[in-house]
C-alpha cells in the first residue's frame, strides 16, 4: 500500500504540475479575453443569484443551484487550503490565490452558460447537463465526455465524500471526544435522508445551509479582524509584498521563493473555487433560467464569495494572527495554524471554527453526491440513481474511519483528469461562450440588458 500510495504521490506531481497550472490560468485568461473581460459583470450576477425567475423551465431556482455549488465548493479547503498555501508559499500565496480566483470568474462563467446551453430533458422531465453533454453535443466528442463522467463518478467517493467525512470525524472527536464511529453513523444518516430526494430536496437544504455557515464564519473572521485591527493593514501590505518578493517578508513566515509562492496559491485557489474543473456546472444545467448567460452569471458569483471574500478573509485572519503573536504561531501548519489565529476570540472562536469545519465538510458531501449521480446517469441511464445513492450513504461511514492518505492522492490524480476533457469543452467552444455572452449581456449593456431574453433553443429529449 505504500508503494502504491508513492505511485500515486508521483503521478500527483505530474498531472498537478506546471503544465496543468499553464493550463488553467491560461483557459482563464483566454476566456476572460474572450467574454470581453465577464467579470465587470459580477455583481449583476450576485443581484440574479437572489431574483427568481418563475416563468423559466428548470428544476430547481438559480439561487438554489447556486447554493448548491457552493455547498459542493465552499468546504475545508478555504479553511485548511489557504493555511496550507500560507504554510508552504508565504503570505503572499493568499494575493495568487485571490487573483486565481479573479481569473477563474471567467471560466466558470463558461462553464455554467455550456451547461445550460446543451443541457438535455431526460424522460421524466428533469434536466440533465454538464461537461460530458457539452463535449457529446457541442463538439461531437462523446468519448470525452464519457472518460469525464468516469472520472468524475469515481472521484466523487474521494474528494467529496470520504475525506470530508474523515475531517468532520477527526474535528468531533478532537473537539468533543465522541467516537469517530458514532459520528459516522449520524452522517450516514442525515446524509442518506437528504439526498435520497435528489436535487430538489439537496438545493432546499442547501438553500438554507449555505447563508448560515458561511455567514457564520464570515462574523467569525470579521470579529478576528477587529480583535487584531493593530495588524490589519500591515497584514495588508504583507500579503502584496509576499507575492512579488516573499523572501524580503521575514517576520517569522515560511522562506519562499516566488515560484514556490504563485505555486501554493494557484494550486490552492484552483482546488477551493474548481473553476476549470468540471464539477459545478452538472447542478447549473438543472437550473431554472431563461437563457445561458443568465444562469453562467449567477454561477460566477459563486467564486466570487469562494474565493474572493472567504479565502481572502481567512488570508487575513492568518497572517494578522502571525504577526500579532509570531512566537505562539510558530510551527503550526494547516488546520493547527487556523485554529490558532481563531483563539483570539476565547471559547467562542473555536467553536466557530468546528461548526465552519463541520458544516463545511457536510455541504461538500451533499453537492458532490448530486455530481456523481449525474455522472452515472450519464453513463448507465436513471437505473444508477438508487445503488448509488445507497453506495454514498454507506461510504461516507467509511470515511469517518478510515485512514485516507492513499483516497486524498487518487482524488486528486482523478479531479486533474476531470480537469482536461473539460478544458477541451471550454477552449474548443470558446467561441459559442463569445457569441453567447455578446447575445445576451453585450449587445444591450443596461442593467439586465439581454438576460431577460428567451434562449432559441429548447433542451432536446433524451432516453435517460
Amino acid at each position: 500500500m505504500e508503494a502504491f500510495n508513492n505511485f500515486v504521490t508521483a503521478i500527483n506531481g505530474v498531472v498537478w504540475g506546471p503544465i496543468m497550472l499553464v493550463l488553467l490560468i491560461g483557459t482563464h485568461v483566454i476566456l476572460s479575453i474572450r467574454t470581453k473581460c465577464i467579470q465587470r459583470k459580477t455583481f449583476t450576477g450576485v443581484k440574479l443569484s437572489v431574483t427568481p425567475d418563475k416563468e423559466a423551465s428548470g428544476d430547481i431556482g438559480g439561487f438554489a443551484a447556486l447554493a448548491t455549488a457552493l455547498a459542493a465548493t465552499i468546504g475545508t479547503g478555504n479553511i485548511v487550503g489557504v493555511a496550507t498555501a500560507v504554510g508552504t508559499g508565504g503570505p503572499g500565496a493568499v494575493f495568487w490565490m485571490w487573483f486565481t480566483g479573479l481569473l477563474g470568474m471567467a471560466t466558470k462563467y463558461g462553464e455554467g452558460l455550456l451547461a445550460v446551453k446543451y443541457r438535455v430533458k431526460a424522460k421524466d422531465g428533469s434536466y440533465i447537463g454538464g461537461p460530458m453533454y457539452a463535449l457529446e453535443r457541442g463538439l461531437g466528442q462523446k468519448w470525452l465526455g464519457v472518460m469525464f463522467a468516469i472520472f468524475t463518478g469515481v472521484a466523487c467517493f474521494g474528494i467529496g465524500n470520504m475525506t470530508q467525512g474523515n475531517s468532520i470525524a477527526e474535528s468531533v472527536n478532537g473537539t468533543f471526544g465522541i467516537p469517530k464511529v458514532v459520528t459516522g453513523v449520524v452522517l450516514m444518516v442525515v446524509t442518506g435522508l437528504v439526498i435520497l430526494g435528489g436535487v430538489k430536496s439537496i438545493s432546499k437544504v442547501c438553500e438554507k445551509l449555505i447563508p448560515l455557515m458561511a455567514g457564520l464564519y464570515i462574523l467569525g473572521c470579521v470579529v478576528i479582524l477587529f480583535v487584531n485591527a493593530a495588524y490589519v493593514p500591515a497584514a495588508f501590505s504583507t500579503i502584496i509584498k509576499g507575492a512579488f518578493n516573499p523572501q524580503a517578508v521575514g517576520g517569522g513566515f515560511v522562506g519562499a521563493t516566488v515560484v514556490m509562492c504563485i505555486r501554493a496559491g494557484v494550486s490552492r485557489g484552483l482546488f477551493t473555487n474548481e473553476s476549470g474543473l468540471g464539477s459545478a456546472p452538472i447542478v447549473d444545467a438543472c437550473a431554472a433560467t431563461r437563457n445561458p448567460s443568465r444562469q453562467a452569471l449567477i454561477a460566477m458569483s459563486g467564486v466570487f464569495w469562494d474565493t474572493i471574500v472567504v479565502c481572502l478573509l481567512t488570508g487575513l485572519v492568518l497572517v494578522s494572527a502571525i504577526l500579532k503573536d509570531p512566537v505562539g504561531m510558530e510551527g503550526l501548519v494547516g488546520a493547527n495554524l487556523t485554529a490558532g489565529a481563531f483563539n483570539a476570540i476565547p471559547v467562542v472562536g473555536p467553536a466557530v471554527l468546528t461548526f465552519g469545519l463541520i458544516t463545511f465538510a457536510w455541504s461538500t458531501i451533499l453537492g458532490w453526491s448530486y455530481y456523481g449521480e449525474r455522472a452515472w446517469v450519464y453513463l448507465v441511464g436513471v437505473k444508477s440513481i438508487k445503488p448509488f445513492r445507497i453506495a454514498w450513504t454507506v461510504v461516507v461511514l467509511v470515511g469517518c474511519v478510515a485512514a485516507l492518505d492513499v483516497v486524498w492522492n487518487v482524488a486528486d490524480t482523478l479531479n486533474a483528469c476531470m480537469a482536461f476533457p473539460n478544458m477541451v469543452a471550454l477552449l474548443g467552444l470558446s467561441g459559442v461562450i463569445a457569441s453567447e455572452t455578446n447575445k445576451y449581456v453585450w449587445d444591450k449593456d443596461a442593467e439586465w440588458g439581454g438576460l431577460m431574453k428567451w434562449m432559441d433553443d429548447e433542451a432536446p429529449q433524451v432516453d435517460k
